[in-house]
């Protein structure tokens, strides 16, 4: 405390000026469509991030209502969604979002697509005040069976990753939205979701190297504002810690191999594979004490959680257990993106025109060319000819916490038939999305193919081997388009 003291201040005003400072690094999120009276209340403490999620939006009107409350309470604020576009959305939770997603972007490999769809997004989170993107994912997918990345990827292969990281990065910052790349140091190679427990990568350093950090570097060298951690243990750079918590992953691999002098960004730390085992407010100390600069602490915090966490902080570093010019350092990284990008650095725009933008006055991408990206199998064709109407069964289909309850697949973009009421003689689409062995389509496909059926098996996510047709996505773009190559609207 000596640091802080002086013969002006007592211990109180001391204090307060720590929990100000330690506050800089915290970045909660809340439940509720209105600003809650303790948020308003830290905000003018020092708090300097707010995190907004899907559950905290209505409709456009509220959502920017919403943004606006925010901002007046400090207008150096940085305020941050999950907007990847694509599967995961966070504007457009009630509907689906109108970008394609990444693994539809990896798959055009048209980099100039991919700056302008960032662009757009881009464009429609600074019409509502929005300052921080935690977005791109730029993590290879390499494990077909990854239950938390999959589509959320720009694809396996890590040169491919690292071209579409680096042109995301650049069209959303050209707009005035700071990136965040995440999820170092690489969360494709996992089989485990980090929501629910931690998972681990068990790869030599030398293809660590070759395929998780090859596009963390290019989103390095593209001038990322921000980078996000995961709560992965690598074994081969730290088999103890999770990246999260890992000095030798944040330090090491992140601010001297890649030479990263950025915002770093924790993710949600009231995620299992953080907090499981210690909690969260311990959890803060030990990833601020690794390096992460910006915590956030989760979609739902409450008053009382977001003061324990605060309390935890500010007792580490009473007791010498967290240096105070670490979160020094650490509020500064904060502040420097909170200037570099301030709300309304990007062009003057509505948010309804922002949205039906690709980005540079152009057009959203049109139905043949997300179409473009899937894979089709021989099936598709004998299919397409088959006489009948068509009819879509869209098969319930869990998502992952990050995806949470968006409109999904060809049901966000039109009706769809149930199972049962399938008429004789139509044709049929059977649509799910993670199509192991055990999902349901499968014999909802088998049963409706005894009706005498013809029937296509549809997979909404990343393949892992059966469907006639892959999408590579979910999102309302990619339903649209499925919807019309199927014929599902006349």
């Amino acid at each position: 405390m000596s640091a802080l003291t002086s013969q002006e201040s007592g211990p109180d005003e001391a204090r307060a000026s720590l929990r100000g400072l330690v506050a800089a690094t915290l970045m909660p999120g809340f439940v509720g469509a209105t600003v809650p009276d303790w948020v308003r209340r830290e905000l003018r403490a020092g708090l300097r991030a707010v995190c907004l999620f899907g559950t905290n939006l209505v409709d456009e009107e509220q959502f920017s209502a919403l943004c606006a409350d925010l901002r007046s309470e400090r207008d150096d604020l940085v305020l941050a969604v999950d907007e990847e576009g694509g599967d995961v959305t966070r504007l457009h939770y009630l509907t689906g979002s109108p970008q394609p997603g990444n693994a539809v972007l990896g798959r055009l490999d048209d980099e100039a697509v991919t700056r302008r769809s960032a662009a757009a997004i881009g464009r429609e989170l600074a019409a509502h005040g929005i300052t921080l993107d935690l977005a791109p994912v730029v993590d290879v997918n390499s494990a077909d069976e990854n239950p938390v990345i999959g589509v959320r990827s720009f694809g396996a292969d890590p040169a491919l990753a690292a071209r579409h990281a680096a042109a995301f990065v650049e069209g959303l910052q050209s707009v005035g939205v700071a990136a965040c790349a995440k999820h170092f140091p690489g969360h494709g190679d996992t089989v485990t979701d980090s929501h629910l427990a931690l998972p681990r990568v068990d790869v030599p350093r030398d293809v660590l190297e070759a395929r998780e950090l090859v596009p963390f570097r290019a989103a390095v060298t593209a001038g990322a504002a921000a980078v996000m951690t995961s709560h992965i243990v690598v074994g081969a750079v730290d088999p103890d810690r999770p990246a999260t918590m890992s000095s030798a992953v944040l330090g090491g691999l992140l601010r001297d191999q890649l030479g990263y002098d950025g915002l770093v960004v924790s993710d949600a730390l009231d995620m299992a594979g953080a907090s499981a085992e210690t909690g969260i407010p311990e959890a803060a100390v030990r990833a601020l004490q690794a390096g992460c600069d910006l915590l956030c602490v989760g979609s739902r915090t409450t008053e009382a959680e977001y003061g324990e966490v605060l309390d935890a902080l500010v007792t580490a570093v009473e007791q010498g257990r967290l240096p105070l010019e670490r979160v020094r350092g650490a509020a500064a990284r904060v502040d420097a993106v909170a200037q570099a990008y301030p709300a309304g650095r990007g062009d003057s725009q509505t948010v309804s025109e922002a949205a039906t933008e690709v980005g540079d006055g152009g057009a959203p991408l049109s139905d043949a060319e997300v179409q473009a990206a899937f894979e089709t199998g021989p099936a598709f064709a004998s299919w397409r000819d088959a006489p009948g109407d068509v009819a879509v069964v869209q098969v319930a289909s869990g998502a992952n916490q990050a995806v949470g309850r968006v409109r999904w697949g060809p049901a966000a973009a039109g009706p769809t038939t149930d199972a049962d009421a399938v008429a004789p003689g139509a044709k049929v689409a059977v649509v799910g999305r993670g199509l192991g062995p055990d999902h349901p389509a499968w014999g909802v496909a088998t049963r409706l193919r005894g009706a005498g059926h013809a029937v296509l098996v549809v997979e909404c996510g990343w393949p892992r081997g059966g469907a006639d047709l892959v999408t590579f996505g979910a999102s309302l773009a990619v339903g649209r388009a499925l919807r019309a190559l199927l014929g599902a609207d006349g």
